[in-house]
């Protein structure tokens, strides 16, 4: 038997160009979400997720994530998430220009969103090692930068905690002018909320 299905992308809020796959036929909806992550009332706003003025029927939503577990009881939005992280590099950079924070992002993409408003928020661009990934993307190309003396890198290596042990960073900064850097070193990961008990 042959069925015609319509399939929408929606915006999956995961990394740019993440989408999740509604499927729509004879038989019924289906939500394939993929790794998404929506912020409360997001979903509500989708108007492709509609028909009329109510939601679509769905069937079947099929969830793919790592986080439907119990343990993680609780993930912060990526507002608290940034507000944390801000005040943590505020205070390390305002202390002199050689604390340096650097970003521990193990993902090449997703952090966009981070980059962006610490860059906003403090006047500071974050290192990267190339900025060609990141070409089609124009609203990050002034947030960042291959230049190596700024106070916040996310610049990786294949064994970025072997460079960190060192008080190196990973593109292998370790002072400047001749004045050694302090370093802390963040890393954004929601599995870090798995691993907390309630």
């Amino acid at each position: 038997q042959k069925e015609d299905i319509e399939v929408t992308l929606l915006p999956a809020g995961h990394c740019p160009g993440s989408v999740m796959f509604l499927f729509e036929g004879e038989n019924g909806t289906v939500l394939y979400t993929g790794d998404f992550r929506l912020a409360k009332g997001e979903a509500a706003r989708m108007e492709l997720l509609h028909s009329g003025s109510r939601v679509k029927d769905i069937q079947s939503v099929y969830l793919d994530t790592t986080f439907c577990d119990p343990k993680f009881y609780h993930i912060p939005s990526r507002e608290e998430c940034l507000s944390g992280i801000l005040e943590l590099v505020r205070s390390w950079t305002s202390l002199t220009r050689y604390h340096v924070v650097w970003l521990n992002c193990k993902a090449a993409y997703g952090y966009e969103y981070l980059f962006i408003n610490l860059s906003e928020e403090l006047g500071i661009k974050v290192h990267v090692n190339k900025l060609d990934m990141f070409r089609n993307m124009p609203e990050i190309l002034c947030h960042i930068t291959t230049d190596r003396h700024t106070q916040i890198h996310a610049c990786r290596h294949p064994r970025d905690d072997d460079c960190f042990r060192g008080n190196r960073l990973p593109c292998g900064m370790t002072c400047q002018n001749g004045t050694p850097l302090h370093i802390i070193s963040i890393k954004p990961s929601t599995m870090w909320f798995g691993e907390r008990m309630k």
